[in-house]
């Protein structure tokens, strides 16, 4: 107990009468469960923006497709590819753990599966997605 008669809390560290949460595997998925989810909102905001441009100016939409096949463009779509399927994943878990009466007993080992599953998917979607871009950047056809 502390001096004001609140038990002591362990793991949080007190700064101006709040607790700091230190978190741990569960925080960061959840936090990159958000950032991947906003990622892809706007992505697609984006997708319906150019798309729109064809009716608008089939000229205006050629020229932003255009810039689409820069390398660069490429790892953005390699890392849009990795935050979809990283939150289509963990969606799914987060369903299990809040819908399944066991889902909170395994969330841990759930999310270490979303992560294995994940890295299993991206190694040769990584591969097949930048396969044309290096080739084309290092002079192959």
């Amino acid at each position: 107990m502390t001096s004001a008669g609140a038990p002591e809390r362990s793991g949080t560290t007190t700064r101006g009468g709040g607790t700091l949460y230190r978190g741990d595997l569960g925080m960061w998925s959840w936090v990159a469960h958000r950032i991947t989810g906003v990622l892809t909102f706007f992505f697609l905001f984006t997708h319906v923006l150019d798309t729109a441009l064809v009716r608008v100016s089939p000229n205006a939409y050629d020229a932003v497709i255009e810039t689409y096949k820069n390398p660069v463009v490429n790892l953005f779509e390699v890392g849009l590819v990795g935050a979809v399927l990283y939150h289509a994943l963990n969606g799914i878990r987060v369903m299990l753990v809040d819908f399944w009466e066991k889902g909170a007993k395994y969330q841990r080992v759930m999310l270490w599966t979303v992560l294995a599953v994940w890295v299993v998917v991206m190694i040769p979607g990584f591969y097949f997605m930048m396969e044309r871009t290096i080739s084309d950047l290092v002079g192959g056809h």
